[in-house]
């Protein structure tokens, strides 16, 4: 069999994505914070960008540096260009859905009113980083939360008493001004603090060194009447008033030296053990929502976190028609194409927010109003299908975005909660409202005979509208810490 060189032509489909487009990407999930730093990085390494030194002032009126006609039919032709690139770069990306969309809102953002600053290294930390750094005291909590078994509103709770603990490990927020906040009772809030200030270090999110000592000694199981005199008179012990201690504490001298001590041996600074690292940067909202008259809400960007940038259209056409070489030619055109693009991408970027943001706000109009125990249950893809929009670019848009609402500041990722399906196909259940069944329904247990296993918790929810399997059922049962059906048939045996 003879061997031979020939040519074919094979026509394919297959997944491109340019680097345009993955810069595009990577813009979407980027915080404000590394976004002012990215475009500080294009800003010096593109002549053709500009910082927009404008005050806002000027946008009631009309802009006394717009380009000429002539600089605007060119930049509208560069922008047609672009358009027919992204749109056709990458068919597979946007047929996925793994694109950035562009979000129809009712108005254009004007981008030449936007904020900047920093320098932003792309890689990120990146996986060696994050793995090898010693973790934060609230990384530290947060990890405890995700496995303290709390009910998604608890867990809310806990959340916020944990984003309200400095440093050293004292809470700096009055518990009245939690449940405020979030519209809900105090003693929840009161219950859900009890659970924190169980967590790793012993002492942490107490109130003051009085309430940090002592749940170190009753962790230590030292903690009694005399000792608990001792830390009412902290002041007392400071002045070395010794003898008005022991006439306050009803204890003789040997014993006042020992519970000195122990004192002495705990620690009043429980988070002084984790790095404290670099001063924390406030955190500004990407979204503002405000209440508008008739119970509507106002969903709207917050132009001090969006670039300001522009394109120097005149020293543009200056160094245009200064070069020469094909070199040159090549490296003003690149500018402007990626000039171009980089405001086309910032501009796609702030749509697609406003759109999810916007969305995400009408999922949950009831816990803004009346608080967090009206928290829907909701999923990233419910917000996609209603939206248009494919769930990773979603997921991407919360990443890091935070919401300015009148409850307090929340990252988007705090509106999605877990939830339970019903059995009749309505309206699904949210987790917290099936514990809550659950927990009345083992509530009314008088006798052995009225035990219900869970098994015939199964049923009787699923009588009422709730589809959830047994095994969910025995976890929320053990989260709410509640024994097993045999535990309690042995508890209600005991008195008899």
């Amino acid at each position: 069999m003879a061997l031979s060189a020939r040519l074919e032509m094979r026509q394919g489909q297959g997944l491109v994505i340019t680097p345009q487009l993955q810069q595009a990407i990577k813009l979407l999930q980027m915080s404000n914070l590394e976004l002012e730093v990215f475009v500080e990085t294009e800003l010096e390494r593109n002549p053709l960008l500009q910082r927009d030194e404008r005050d806002n002032e000027t946008d009631d009126g009309p802009h006394d540096e717009a380009p000429a006609p002539a600089e605007h039919a060119a930049d509208a032709e560069a922008r047609a260009d672009l358009d027919a690139t992204h749109d056709e770069a990458s068919p597979g990306e946007r047929a996925t859905g793994d694109a950035p969309e562009v979000a129809d809102v009712g108005g254009a953002v004007d981008w030449s009113r936007a904020g900047s600053g920093g320098s932003f290294d792309q890689s990120g930390e990146g996986m060696e980083g994050s793995l090898t750094r010693d973790k934060t005291l609230t990384e530290h909590l947060q990890d405890q939360l995700s496995a303290s078994g709390l009910s998604p509103v608890e867990g809310v709770v806990a959340g916020v008493l944990i984003d309200a603990v400095d440093e050293a490990g004292y809470l700096r927020i009055e518990v009245d001004e939690v449940a405020e906040r979030l519209g809900c009772a105090v003693e929840l809030v009161e219950k859900v603090l009890g659970v924190v200030q169980g967590f790793d270090p012993v002492g942490v999110a107490a109130r003051d060194v009085r309430e940090c000592l002592m749940i170190q000694l009753k962790d230590q199981n030292r903690y009694d009447p005399a000792i608990g005199a001792l830390l009412d008179n902290l002041p007392l012990l400071a002045k070395r008033d010794l003898a008005a201690l022991r006439k306050i504490c009803e204890v003789d001298d040997e014993d006042l030296r020992e519970m000195i001590a122990e004192i002495r041996g705990l620690t009043p600074r429980p988070g002084a053990a984790f790095p404290g690292g670099e001063a924390a940067t406030p955190v500004a909202p990407d979204v503002f929502v405000r209440e508008g008259p008739g119970g509507l809400w106002h969903v709207e960007l917050n132009s001090d976190t969006l670039p300001r940038l522009l394109l120097d259209q005149r020293y543009h056409a200056r160094v245009s028609g200064q070069s020469k070489t094909d070199q040159e030619k090549t490296f003003v055109s690149d500018c402007l194409a990626q000039a171009n693009w980089l405001m086309k991408s910032l501009d796609q970027r702030a749509r697609t927010i406003l759109k999810v943001s916007s969305e995400i706000v009408r999922q949950q109009d009831a816990f803004l109003a009346y608080g967090v125990q009206h928290l829907r249950p909701l999923n990233l893809k419910t917000v996609a299908d209603a939206i248009g929009m494919h769930e990773s670019t979603v997921s991407r848009v919360t990443s890091n975005k935070y919401i300015s609402t009148p409850r307090g500041l929340f990252e988007m990722k705090f509106f999605f909660t877990s939830s339970i399906a019903s059995s009749e196909g309505g309206e699904a259940h949210s987790a917290e409202s099936v514990r809550d069944k659950i927990r009345k329904l083992i509530e009314t247990e008088a006798k052995e005979a009225d035990v219900h296993s869970d098994d015939r918790i199964v049923e009787i929810l699923k009588t009422a509208g709730v589809d959830i399997a047994r095994r969910t059922v025995a976890k929320y049962r053990e989260a709410m810490r509640i024994p097993s059906s045999v535990d309690r048939r042995r508890m209600l045996k005991e008195p008899a």
